[in-house]
């Protein structure tokens, strides 16, 4: 009978023993701007993470102390944990991109895919659309030749940048105080090479200073002439595209709201999807009034960490779009949970999306599982080696302007392909999967009362 008993155990896949599946360790490698994770365990299941592009792997490696140990398949127990150490923007990182990798070690526990652990699925086929740029001169001529080429890959949903960016080189377009345009708009991110760490240090503090200046302070305004430039360019972009696909706009640059209402009232007649971030998301009265100027849907939140971010704008009728991302808003439950609150005050769900092929499964598993998700952001459709950097999903990953649903366990990955990882990594973080033993004991009374 034991014969028999380890017999057929020998050809039964069995996942694992959840209930003794605990975490052993937490590693991370950087793809240019993209930290991926590996969550351990010791049943040799391995999870994978990401922290939102961008931001600092301190993010996700300081937690590494309040996860040895613990039941990966209690998701939501250590969410609650650690979802203190999060913010929004890119510091919501960390934690978004371990919740991701918990849910990816309880699927493949119990042998599921993380939507059926959601729920269950509306759709099998996630429609995406891509962040299109302009190679060489930006006109909306160009700009709807690249569309175009979008549709004819099977892309059913369009997106484009148009703001003040486009009018920095058109005399009278814009105005603000002198000096300012030139200094946010030639002031590097980065020292040249050879700089001291003393220079490398300035070079970055005053970039922070001029990304941090909030839109209403900066001073710019947009001229007559500047909103005839923008909405000459959205109609040349229709012209070639035509109008039967949807076409959302990206950000519009660090103008006040009176300059976005006057935008938003001129761009109506282009029947766009929706005006995305045109002012700060915390500013919810003047969502309420940029929603009340116009006609086009309102669209927000990729930079909102947790649920609670999207209530006022929701309830005062600021946004009719929300648009998270899995490895800002606090991983998949909680992008789960943002589309559900949406739906119940009427509005949509598209997803934000600028990262590896692990925050676009995670995505993926989370838009099947929400009724009211509308598209998914993938910007790396043009990066040929994008695909390869996971082993398992279906490839193309955006096959035809859509992503197939995995029904494999987890996230649908079986493992992260390291050549191709080695191949492009940070030069600032150039080893691979180093260990991070030092932060194995991190700890701090972490209680939010007394």
């Amino acid at each position: 009978m034991t014969d028999n008993y380890e017999h057929t155990l020998a050809h039964v896949n069995t996942h694992s023993s959840p209930s003794a599946l605990k975490i052993t360790d937490i590693r991370i490698a950087t793809v240019g701007r993209w930290p991926m994770i590996k969550v351990y365990t010791n049943q040799g299941l391995v999870g994978y993470g990401e922290v939102r592009d961008g931001a600092s792997k301190t993010y996700a490696l300081m937690l590494k102390g309040r996860l040895l140990g613990e039941n990966p398949c209690n998701v939501d127990r250590i969410f609650r944990r650690i979802k203190q150490f999060g913010y929004h923007a890119r510091q919501g990182g960390g934690v978004s991109g371990l919740e991701v990798a918990l849910w990816d070690l309880a699927g493949k526990a119990y042998g599921v895919p993380v939507y059926q652990m959601l729920g269950g699925k509306f759709r099998d086929r996630i429609r995406c659309y891509c962040d299109t740029d302009v190679q060489g001169k930006d006109t909306g001529q160009a700009m709807g030749e690249a569309l175009k080429k979008r549709m004819e890959r099977g892309f059913t949903f369009l997106k484009m940048d148009v703001g003040i960016g486009m009018l920095r080189d058109v005399p009278g377009a814009l105005t603000a105080p002198l000096g300012h345009l030139e200094a946010f708009w030639h002031t590097p991110r980065h020292a040249p090479a050879g700089a001291s760490v003393e220079e490398q240090r300035q070079v970055r503090n005053r970039r922070y200073d001029l990304d941090n200046i909030p839109h209403q302070f900066t001073g710019i305004r947009v001229t007559e002439k500047g909103l005839d430039q923008m909405e000459q360019y959205v109609a040349d972009v229709r012209s070639v595209i035509g109008y039967d696909v949807p076409l959302a706009s990206d950000h519009f640059g660090h103008i006040g709201i009176e300059d976005c209402c006057k935008i938003a009232q001129r761009l109506d007649k282009y029947n766009l999807a929706w005006y995305e971030d045109m002012v700060p998301w915390q500013l919810t009265e003047q969502y309420a009034r940029l929603a009340q100027s116009c006609h086009t849907p309102i669209c927000t939140g990729e930079d909102i960490y947790l649920k609670e971010g999207f209530v006022p704008l929701l309830t005062s009728g600021g946004v009719t779009v929300v648009h998270p991302d899995v490895l800002t808003c606090g991983g998949i439950y909680e992008l789960k949970k943002i589309g559900d609150l949406a739906q119940e005050h009427a509005a949509v769900m598209a997803i934000h999306m600028a990262e590896t092929p692990i925050a676009c499964m995670a995505a993926a598993h989370a838009a099947a599982a929400t009724e009211n998700f509308v598209a998914l952001e993938v910007h790396s459709v043009d990066l040929p080696w994008w695909d390869d950097l996971v082993i398992g999903p279906h490839k193309p990953i955006v096959d035809q302007g859509y992503v197939t649903v995995s029904d494999a366990p987890g996230l649908g990955i079986e493992a992260l392909n390291d050549e191709v990882i080695a191949a492009h990594i940070s030069s600032d973080d150039p080893e691979l999967w180093a260990p991070t033993d030092a932060w194995n004991d991190e700890y701090a009374h972490d209680r939010l009362w007394s």
